[in-house]
């Protein structure tokens, strides 16, 4: 593949009114759309910088287009592993080059890769937080939704989840983005058991989460900001029950079905989730998501806007992506 010229660019997707976690609320997204031509196919991927990784939609740009002189003397995606580190830069490019490769073989990329023919999976659904009124209406509104997953990370979050509880009976899942401390947890995790919650990602900050290894976990924890590639796994044993992957910790699609086997062969329940983007960047994460425990990939269901030729969504049933959107 010599000679590939390389193109990254931001685009803007509104979200479908506000999207809100512990640390942020956002109306929009900021995507870095990467595009691989090596004169005949084409491949694309999509990444989202992330701030609470130091990364910048700036940042990441500048880094894929320093990859240009490396690409026209043969960069591979074999090589991009050690190029670059895991992170959303890697992601886009890695995913476009899985984009182009199945182009220009003529096979999916699931073929490529050796995996099954992906089917389609089941997505939670997000529930922003808010006041407890407001997220029992937004769980009503989506009641029929076999998962729920909902946004804590402050003061009533108890109250959040009865009110959400008694709007629905879906499965809820719980996600704090780092913003409990060890105790909150040990005092909100049997309340919650009662009220039906089957898990919570990464209740404690990453940087304090050694606390977790001295504490019974009634309530199962998930990995998410402590944990981004196979070199992260290593820390997680006795502190976690789950791992949750995304491509942009990971680095593209790669190092995610790597990191998928080597977790699930250290005894732990697999996640597949992936930040608030479009289809583009859900389509590979649903090679990653098959068979997974839990799967969050309903970015595009929270925006107002999606890509031409997005996934089709029945429901919260994900159905494998069309070659026109990627792979």
């Amino acid at each position: 593949m010599s000679g590939m010229t390389i193109k990254a660019f931001e685009e803007r997707f509104p979200v479908a009114g506000r999207f809100t976690i512990s640390r942020e609320s956002r109306t929009e997204i900021r995507a870095v759309t990467v595009e691989l031509h090596d004169g005949e196919a084409s491949g694309r991927g999509e990444c989202i910088p992330y701030a609470r990784y130091g990364e910048t939609v700036e940042g990441v740009i500048e880094a894929i287009h320093d990859l240009k002189t490396d690409l026209a003397n043969g960069l591979d995606r074999a090589r991009l592993q050690s190029r670059l580190p895991a992170g959303a830069a890697r992601n886009g490019v890695d995913c476009a080059f899985w984009d182009l490769e199945a182009k220009r073989a003529g096979k999916p990329v699931w073929s490529l890769a050796g995996l099954q023919k992906p089917l389609p999976v089941t997505t939670a659904y997000t529930i922003s937080l808010a006041p407890p009124e407001k997220m029992a209406r937004q769980a009503m509104k989506n009641a029929a939704r076999p998962l729920l997953k909902v946004k804590l990370g402050h003061e009533g979050d108890l109250e959040r989840i009865e009110a959400v509880r008694g709007a629905c009976r879906s499965t809820i899942i719980v996600d704090a983005n780092e913003d409990w401390s060890v105790e909150q947890y040990l005092e909100l995790a049997p309340q919650l058991l009662k009220l039906g919650v089957a898990m919570v990602e990464q209740p404690v900050p990453a940087a304090c989460d050694d606390v977790l290894a001295d504490i019974e976990r009634p309530l199962p924890i998930s990995a998410d900001e402590s944990c981004h590639d196979r070199a992260s796994l290593a820390q997680l044993g006795g502190k976690y029950d789950l791992v949750n992957i995304k491509l942009d910790k990971t680095g593209g699609l790669t190092e995610a079905l790597a990191m998928k086997r080597q977790a699930a062969r250290a005894g732990f329940a697999i996640m597949v989730g992936s930040m608030l983007s479009t289809s583009l960047a859900m389509a590979p994460a649903l090679l990653v998501a098959q068979n997974a425990d839990y799967v969050d990939l309903d970015g595009p269901l929270l925006l107002a806007r999606d890509r031409a030729d997005g996934l089709n969504y029945r429901g919260s049933l994900i159905d494998p992506p069309s070659q026109k959107l990627w792979g």
